[in-house]
Order: C-alpha cells, then sequence, then structure tokens
C-alpha cells in the first residue's frame, strides 16, 4: 500500500541488501508502480528494452519468471539514505537472469532496466553487484552474460563497472522491436567476480 509519498513498503522480503538499494521477487502487488514506472521511462528504455507497461503484460511477464525454472526475476527496490532507517521500497529498476543453464555450464544471461528516476544514480551498479552475490552464491552459477547492442553506452558501462569483459560480437543475435540486433557479448565468471 502506498505511504503518503507515492512509495510502498515491501511486500516480500529482501533477498540481498546494499546501502542502496535491496532486491526482492516480482509480485502481483508491484503491477500499478511497476507499470507505471515502465509507462515513465518509455524514452530511456527505447529502442533497447520493452518492460511491461499494462497490468495485463506485467501479469504474463512476472508469471514467466515465477514458473519457468530458467530464470530468476529481482525487483531493484531503493532504500532510504543511510542512517533514515528502513528502506521506503520504491521500484527502481530489475535484473533478471534468463536462460539459466545448470550442470557443467552453470550459467545465466541478464537482462535489466532502469526507471527514469533511477536513473545515472549508481544505483543499478549497486544492485547488479548484489545479484552478481545471488548468482555466484546461492544459485551455484559459474557464468553471468550480458548481451548488450553496441549503441546502449550505459548498458555497457554497467557491466564494465561490475569487471565483466567483452568476449565477442554478434551479428542478428536477438529479435527485438521487429528486426534482429547485432549484440556485444559481455560475460563474467565467479572466480573473476571475487578477484575484483
Amino acid at each position: 500500500m502506498p505511504d503518503p509519498n507515492g512509495h510502498r513498503s515491501p511486500t516480500a522480503p529482501y533477498l540481498a541488501e546494499g546501502p542502496r538499494t535491496a532486491l526482492r521477487r516480482f509480485n502481483d502487488a508491484d503491477a500499478a508502480e511497476f507499470t507505471a514506472r515502465a509507462r515513465e521511462s518509455r524514452t530511456l528504455h527505447r529502442p533497447w528494452l520493452f518492460p511491461p507497461e499494462r497490468a495485463a503484460t506485467y501479469a504474463a511477464y512476472t508469471e514467466t519468471l515465477v514458473r519457468d525454472p530458467a530464470r530468476e526475476g529481482f525487483l531493484v527496490c531503493e532504500r532510504g539514505e543511510p542512517g533514515e532507517g528502513e528502506a521506503d521500497g520504491a521500484i527502481a529498476g530489475f535484473i533478471n537472469i534468463n536462460n539459466i543453464a545448470l550442470g557443467g555450464f552453470r550459467c545465466g544471461a541478464l537482462g535489466y532496466g532502469a526507471f527514469v528516476h533511477a536513473a545515472g544514480r549508481g544505483l543499478m551498479g549497486e544492485a547488479l553487484g548484489l545479484v552478481m552475490g545471488l548468482a555466484f552464491g546461492p544459485l551455484g552459477l559459474h557464468r553471468l552474460e550480458a548481451n548488450i547492442q553496441p549503441g546502449n553506452a550505459a548498458s555497457i558501462a554497467l557491466v564494465r563497472r561490475a569487471g565483466f569483459r567483452l568476449e565477442g560480437f554478434s551479428p542478428d543475435f536477438l529479435h527485438i522491436d521487429g528486426a534482429w540486433r547485432d549484440h556485444e557479448r559481455w560475460a563474467i565468471t565467479a572466480p573473476a567476480a571475487e578477484a575484483a
């Protein structure tokens, strides 16, 4: 339920917390806030990203994240300033691990986005570190990949700061917004993350 400032208290426990962000699972109660923030952020996201902007598409999106064992979805929630007590819970963005393969590969592919009110404030960098801790810890992954369109400078900067290395270029790699798009392939392994 929103507080007088428009922020919601978290409806589920945090999975990981940093000084300014915390991660929790998606849930149905987040639909109104998430879709409103996605609509507000349309110009920031396009042409790279198309998060759900309506309740029906949000429901389908989260259903997949919850039911598909090859996916893990995390809401990035903004915390109050240090010393101010409890987190306010406002959704700052999201980070998903998709296409999780276990066995000898133990790899997942990242998908993520900041909302416009949180962009450029370092929140996603902190949250990515939290996701890496979960991926290389409890989830038991060895490798994370991020496939990024070459013109998406902000996304490339985010993974570069987190220690990901450029591994290659894939033409016509993913179908996005009606066309096959070229992508750079960035990745990090658990040992490299520990060394960083």
